[in-house]
């Protein structure tokens, strides 16, 4: 609507009526007119929309819009940092009508004559385009993961009598998937090819095939597809070979012998032999990364890694006191149905406006609220958190009189993002030196397939959390897993806490929980170095220690 100018005021009850039904907890597809009109920002027009919706999954003003659309221009809108009125300036004036196109444009300078434009937009449009092209094909593990598992049992429908494995990526739980890789190992490899290469939901590419791998890609969505085939004899080598990184692969057992050659010697009988005749700890699947594990099962020194049992809370979450779609209560009462101890609630505060972000008279209302709901629940607690946004100068966006009124703070960048490492990290740190800020939330920014996020120099910000006793935050959202999995053990060195949030903006978002996990086990985190493993009264302890020190130091 924006692209084709329609009328602002049509434009803003949609834009009403969405945030109205995607805050609401019903589905609209189960609700009748009555019902639907009782909603807020829902009138006559959105009604009719919504049952055409109901009945053909599309509607009459949607179809009239997308007709007079080139295909390409939905593919240009879909490329950061391009809103509706910047995509049509470039398709009036320059007739850009694809991202091609687009690169094109930008590489021959044109898009920077174009008045509110310039060189820096010029720059930005080209990183973004090659930042997409890069990762086409690429997939995150959550989004993947069932689509994966569909396959899984599609094989074994067709090879029962066969044996069976996820490889490569996938089964080391890496964030980013390119590829399903699978090995089957079966006494009728011929048939078991035959009925495979039958699939219609594959399309193979024989060129790259052979005798021993068939490579092809998923026709509904751009994923590759490799399965190797072996003997029965041969499966639990290539199925360890296989699963493995090439790093880990090319770690050193002894002096001449890789992990690599070890596992072509054949002398062992089960995954578990293989690690004991070696002299090695048993290394779990997600690790085998070349990331150093091979030289601490060495010592023996690998540890019992974090599992979902072990977390006892859910910090930083979001409620319909900024941009959350749940209540305060929802949030609270179905964190304690799934078992959990407590809930740390932590909105945006004031600088995210865009967000709904706290004032302090927001902040007033909701602290009563959580003091009610905690003497109803108990045992169970709500802690008192908000997610501080870190502004340009490093500096928390509340005075301290506010700051000193939370249990936790979870102090976040989610503005001017385009800093230089040395800005980034210098933000950061500064943030990290407040004695207020006791998470820091998603450090990079990044927005896996998204956006790259900051660069920061994560030695220098780890080595001020753990001067500052500041715990460092995997955001579990599959689109951050930020911290890295890369650097988890770097700060367990450093004597740095990691906590598991799931930046939850609805209670269905408690179930990113298992991916921060995940990211955690990769990177060796244990249940000691896991802020929200602590019970609920060890955790109020710790913050309650924390506010106690403040006070004192003040």
């Amino acid at each position: 609507m924006e692209l084709h100018d329609e009328n602002p005021f049509k434009i803003r009850s949609y834009q009403s009526a969405l945030i109205s039904l995607e805050r609401g907890d019903q589905d609209i597809m189960e609700l009748n007119e009555a019902a639907l009109a009782k909603l807020q920002g829902v009138g006559k027009s959105m009604i009719e929309a919504i049952q055409q919706l109901k009945t053909t999954d599309t509607f009459p003003l949607l179809e009239e819009l997308i007709n007079k659309t080139p295909e390409g221009i939905l593919e240009v809108l879909q490329i950061k940092g391009l809103g509706p009125k910047k995509v049509k300036v470039l398709w009036e004036e320059l007739g850009i009508t694809s991202s091609h196109e687009l690169m094109e444009a930008c590489q021959s300078g044109k898009v920077a004559k174009i008045k509110g434009f310039g060189d820096k937009t010029q720059n930005t449009i080209i990183q973004n385009l090659e930042f997409k092209a890069s990762n086409s094909g690429k997939w995150l593990y959550a989004d993947i993961a069932e689509m994966i598992g569909q396959l899984e049992e599609t094989f074994k429908v067709f090879a029962p009598e066969a044996a069976l494995a996820i490889v490569g990526d996938f089964a080391r739980q890496m964030e980013i998937i390119t590829e399903a890789e699978f090995l089957i190992a079966s006494a009728e490899l011929a048939s078991v090819k035959s009925k495979i290469k039958s699939m219609e939901s594959i399309e193979w590419n024989l060129p790259e095939s052979g005798p021993r791998t068939f490579r092809g890609k998923l026709k509904e969505i751009d994923l590759r597809v490799t399965i190797h085939f072996c003997s029965k004899e041969d499966f639990l080598w290539k199925k360890l070979s296989l699963i493995a990184a090439p790093l880990h692969l090319e770690s050193l057992v002894n002096d001449q012998e890789s992990i690599a050659l070890r596992l072509q010697k054949r002398d062992y009988s089960s995954e578990d032999e293989f690690f004991s005749i070696n002299k090695l700890q048993y290394i779990p699947t997600e690790m085998r990364e070349g990331f150093g594990e091979v030289a601490l099962a060495l010592e023996n020194k690998i540890p019992e890694l974090l599992t979902d049992k072990d977390l006892k809370g859910i910090l930083h979450n979001h409620s319909t006191y900024s941009d959350g779609k749940h209540s305060l209560r929802q949030m609270a009462e179905y964190c304690k149905e799934l078992g959990y101890e407590y809930l740390g609630i932590s909105d945006h505060s004031k600088t995210a406006f865009y967000a709904g972000g706290l004032e302090v008279e927001k902040i007033l209302k909701q602290h009563q609220e959580i003091d009610e709901l905690n003497r109803e629940m108990a045992p169970f607690r709500i802690f008192k958190g908000i997610e501080s946004d870190i502004l340009s100068d490093g500096k928390l966006d509340y005075e301290d009189e506010v700051l000193a009124s939370f249990d936790f703070i979870v102090a976040s960048v989610h503005s001017i993002l385009n800093m230089d490492i040395n800005r980034a990290t210098s933000r950061l740190i500064t943030a990290i030196e407040n004695p207020y800020t006791t998470i820091l939330g998603h450090p990079t920014g990044r927005l896996l397939l998204r956006r790259q996020g900051y660069p920061i120099d994560h030695k220098a910000v780890i080595d001020a959390c753990a001067a500052n006793n500041v715990v460092i935050e995997i955001n579990a959202n599959p689109w951050r897993l930020d911290l890295d999995w890369r650097w988890v053990h770097y700060a367990m060195d450093q004597g740095v806490m990691l906590s598991i949030n799931p930046d939850a903006h609805e209670m269905d978002g408690y179930a990113d929980m298992k991916y921060g996990v995940l990211v955690g086990r990769k990177g060796g985190l244990t249940k000691e170095m896991t802020l929200n493993a602590m019970t609920a009264d060890e955790i109020g302890s710790y913050f309650d220690a924390r506010l106690e020190k403040l006070k004192i130091n003040q």
